[in-house]
């Protein structure tokens, strides 16, 4: 079990730092089957081990990356994380951010 354990840390650290520096437009999170949007205007960092998600002049996520789910939306214009969110209390969150759109 520990080689699958090895793989699945890498894959998430690997993921971590291809997100890492991402600029945002906005981040929503779904509550009572609402998406609502938490933040605009922000970033995606990452620093040591821990991922931050930071917008509207706040941090909204700061979790592990050992611990941190993360999967690219389909279109690529934005990520989906799950986590126990450090910066709350270690409650699990899902929230998507959404890309600063370049051309």
């Amino acid at each position: 079990m520990g080689l699958f354990r090895k793989k699945a840390d890498k894959a998430r650290r690997e993921m971590a730092e291809k997100l890492a520096h991402h600029h945002l437009r906005y981040v929503t999170e779904k509550r009572d089957g609402v998406d609502e949007v938490i933040g605009r205007e922000g970033g995606l960092n990452l620093r040591g081990d821990e991922f931050f998600v930071f917008a509207s002049g706040e941090i909204l996520m700061r979790c592990k990356v050992e611990k941190m789910q993360a999967w690219e939306l389909l279109s690529k214009d934005g990520v989906v994380i799950t986590a126990p969110d450090l910066e709350h209390g270690g409650v699990e969150r899902t929230i998507i951010a959404y890309y600063v759109y370049y051309r």
